[in-house]
C-alpha cells in the first residue's frame, strides 16, 4: 500500500522498473543494468521541470539510458583497444630496446608530474577518454582539456630526458 502511494507521487519510480528491464535486455548485466537506471534516473531529477509531464519524462528516461549505454560501450571498446595496444607494446618490446629500465623511468617520470598533469593523461592517454568526456568528468571547458593535455606531455617529456636512471648497457640486435 504505501509503495503504491511514492509510486503515484514519484514519477521516476514507476519509471524505475521500467528501465531496469530495458537495461537488463541490452546489458544483461544486472550490476550494468543498476548502474544505467541509476545514472538516468539521477540525471532525470537534475531537470524537475522534465518530470511534470509523465510522457516527457519517460521518453527522456530511454533515451538517456539508451545514450548511457552506448557511451559504455564506446568506452568498454577504447580500454579493449588499448590494453590490447598496451600488450602488443608490451610483447614487441620484450624483444626490443624498450625493457624494465625504460618502463622504469616512464613510470617514474609519471609519479613526478603534478597531480593535475597525471589526472589529464590518465584519463586522456590511459583510459582512453575523449577531450569532451574528460571535459565533463573534470568540470572543465574542452579548451582547457586540450592545453593541460599539451602541457603535461611536454612536462612528461623533460621528466623523462631529465631521469637520472640509465640502462647500465644497451644490448645490440644481434646479443642475447
Amino acid at each position: 500500500m504505501i509503495s503504491r502511494f511514492f509510486r503515484r507521487r514519484d514519477p521516476t519510480a514507476r519509471l524505475a522498473g521500467e528501465l531496469k528491464a530495458y537495461a537488463l535486455a541490452v546489458t544483461r548485466d544486472p550490476d550494468a543494468a543498476d548502474d544505467l537506471v541509476q545514472e538516468t534516473l539521477a540525471r532525470m531529477l537534475e531537470r524537475p521541470k522534465l518530470l511534470e509531464d509523465a510522457v516527457m519524462a519517460k521518453r527522456y528516461a530511454f533515451r538517456t539510458l539508451h545514450n548511457l549505454y552506448i557511451d559504455n560501450l564506446r568506452k568498454q571498446k577504447v580500454r579493449r583497444e588499448y590494453s590490447a595496444v598496451q600488450e602488443r607494446i608490451s610483447s614487441e618490446a620484450d624483444g626490443a630496446d624498450f625493457d624494465a629500465v625504460d618502463r622504469l623511468i616512464v613510470r617514474n617520470a609519471f609519479e613526478l608530474l603534478s597531480p593535475e598533469h597525471r589526472e589529464i593523461l590518465f584519463l586522456i592517454d590511459v583510459m582512453g577518454f575523449k577531450y569532451a568526456e574528460a571535459a565533463e568528468t573534470l568540470g572543465i571547458a574542452n579548451g582547457t582539456v586540450m592545453s593541460r593535455v599539451s602541457r603535461a606531455r611536454a612536462e612528461m617529456i623533460r621528466k623523462l630526458h631529465e631521469s637520472p636512471v640509465r640502462p647500465l648497457k644497451r644490448r645490440g640486435k644481434n646479443e642475447h
